[in-house]
């Protein structure tokens, strides 16, 4: 075991008092050491009830016969920080969680690794470290929010977003605005939609490494717990077969994983993060995997933003073993942590409501609901969420509004400035020139709120997976290194075609040089984790790693 070499001989006398110290008796010092990785915190209401998670991972532990060590990591609220200084340090808090894991779990040798998580970040942070670490490791993932309610209707946080935009639009008050803010969110739990954390925790289960049924579990249900306790156990199972985080997350799961984001239409976050994940396994994986995949899987859930269907409709409905089932003639044969296979699980599982997880000869659209479009504005590549898209905006041309930076296109929006069929350009928000990808939730929702439905908005930032609308972002290369949309002007003409997966700038060729001899990059006043950040970090259509 990994950890003998912290507790075996007389050498080793002074490390084994300190573990003494906490407690250790002289039994546990041959048992495995398994460290437990866990986000509590009482800032992220999805991290809120992550301590008592984390107690059920270490009753199982303890008794399948090992010791289990627990230690923190931190954690953003992505919707907190949304909208201000503070979304620049969202995207960064993901390398900075992999790496506090990677130095705890070797520093101290733990021979196993249980990661209980939840939120955008956070979960990618952790898979990361498992794949670099390559220890046996299992995620427990902390479940969503149970819907808000008010007059009938379910609510979530995108209610509130949008609501801003209601009120600048005067259909609604700020007292009912209050209202809905009041009644959005009612507990503990990750946003309720298929946002980028709930998104996330599915992606992790697709790829196996998490137990099946995971993903979807609610947070405050019981069966969170069970499944908890039943994780810590299962680890122990995994570090005596010998099976290590890269066992599991390989080129075929992680194709998975991505055959089940098409189906739930889920968060575009997702293309930077199962890209990163891949680095650190090894694995290559690129865009055109994505588009390759795609094509080839249908959009069988209408999940909330897009659709009706919030997280515990799909757990009721079966949740990812039921997704498994339908794409049971796509997915590849792959191990997961609990023991079984993927088309074992797939078998095992049923579809407990049709209308949720839909037939895939029965799609909510026939291809995945993710795409990559490149063109003349996005030589190398961009993102939009196809599965939230009206069909009328699937092809839009329109005069550009250029805007250098988030809190200028959010002035102008809610000024209501913006014409139907503008094309709203966000830049100087991409990885480097942010830096660190803010997400675009507040102008994306503002824009829905004041019932636009012929504007679209482009970015080299990010957009939050409860964005919908025809929103395409991750634009590579970004406007900060002089990738063509730091030369858009206001009046240009911007095409897009998401069946032919384009995105051009119609402006003559001949122009574009001109401009660019005349462009200088905005610089930002940087110090501290954002100066390191933009110094290392890769483009979007890398995942935004650091290099």
């Amino acid at each position: 075991m990994r950890s003998d070499v912290v507790k075996l001989g007389f050498e080793r006398a002074p490390n084994r008092s300190l573990l003494r110290s906490l407690g250790i008796t002289r039994r546990e010092m041959d048992l495995p050491f398994i460290g437990i990785a866990n986000s509590w915190n009482n800032v992220v209401p999805g991290h809120l009830h992550l301590r008592m998670i984390g107690e059920k991972v270490r009753e199982g532990v303890a008794a399948a016969g090992g010791v289990p060590f627990e230690f923190n990591t931190i954690g953003i609220c992505d919707g907190i920080a949304m909208g201000h200084e503070g979304m620049r340090y969202s995207l960064p808090s993901r390398e900075t969680i992999a790496d506090s894991i990677e130095l705890m779990v070797e520093a101290h040798r733990f021979d196993a690794l249980v990661c209980v998580c939840t939120c955008d970040k956070i979960v990618p942070g952790m898979l990361m470290a498992a794949a670099r670490c390559n220890i046996p490791a299992i995620v427990v993932t902390g479940g969503a929010m149970l819907p808000g309610y008010r007059g009938g209707n379910e609510l979530s946080l995108i209610d509130v977003f949008e609501g801003v935009g209601c009120v600048a639009a005067g259909t609604m008050t700020e007292e009912e605005l209050a209202e809905v803010e009041a009644a959005a969110m009612p507990g503990c739990g990750s946003c309720q939609g298929l946002y980028t954390a709930n998104t996330m925790a599915c992606m992790t289960e697709a790829m196996g490494m998490s137990l099946p049924g995971c993903a979807a579990i609610p947070a405050v249900d019981a069966a969170k717990l069970r499944i908890a306790r039943e994780s810590g156990e299962r680890i122990l199972g995994i570090l005596w077969e010998g099976t290590t985080s890269r066992d599991i997350i390989t080129r075929a799961s992680l194709e998975n994983a991505i055959r089940v984001d098409m189906a739930l239409g889920g968060s575009t976050n997702t293309v930077l993060h199962l890209m990163a994940v891949a680095q650190e396994a090894g694995v290559p994986l690129d865009l055109d995997d994505f588009d390759r995949i795609g094509e080839s899987v249908p959009h069988i859930c209408a999940m909330q933003p897009s659709g009706p269907h919030s997280m515990q409709t799909l757990y009721r409905a079966g949740g990812i073993p039921a997704v498994f089932r339908r794409l049971e003639g796509m997915i590849g044969d792959c191990p997961t942590v609990s023991g079984k296979t993927t088309l074992q699980i797939a078998r095992e599982a049923s579809v407990s409501d049709e209308t949720v997880i839909r037939p895939v000869d029965d799609p909510v659209h026939a291809a995945g609901g993710l795409r990559i479009l490149r063109g003349s504005l996005a030589p190398d590549g961009c993102v939009i969420k196809s599965a939230g898209v009206l069909p009328e905006m699937w092809e839009h041309s329109g005069p550009a509004r250029v805007f250098d930076g988030e809190t200028a296109a959010m002035k102008a929006i809610m000024a209501q400035e913006i014409r139907e069929g503008d094309v709203v350009v966000i830049r100087y928000e991409g990885p480097r020139g942010g830096p660190g990808m803010p997400e675009m939730l507040s102008p994306t929702s503002a824009l829905m709120g004041l019932g636009y439905r012929r504007v679209a908005l482009v970015t080299d930032g990010r957009f939050s997976g409860g964005t919908r609308g025809p929103c395409i972002g991750h634009v590579a290369p970004e406007a900060a290194v002089g990738g063509p949309i730091a030369l858009v002007e206001d009046g240009d003409t911007i095409t897009l075609d998401i069946s032919r997966r384009t995105l051009e700038l119609a402006v003559d060729p001949s122009e574009l040089p001109e401009r660019r001899r005349n462009w200088k990059p905005k610089e930002r006043r940087l110090s501290g984790v954002l100066a390191r950040y933009a110094a290392a970090v890769a483009q979007a259509n890398r995942g935004a790693i650091q290099e």
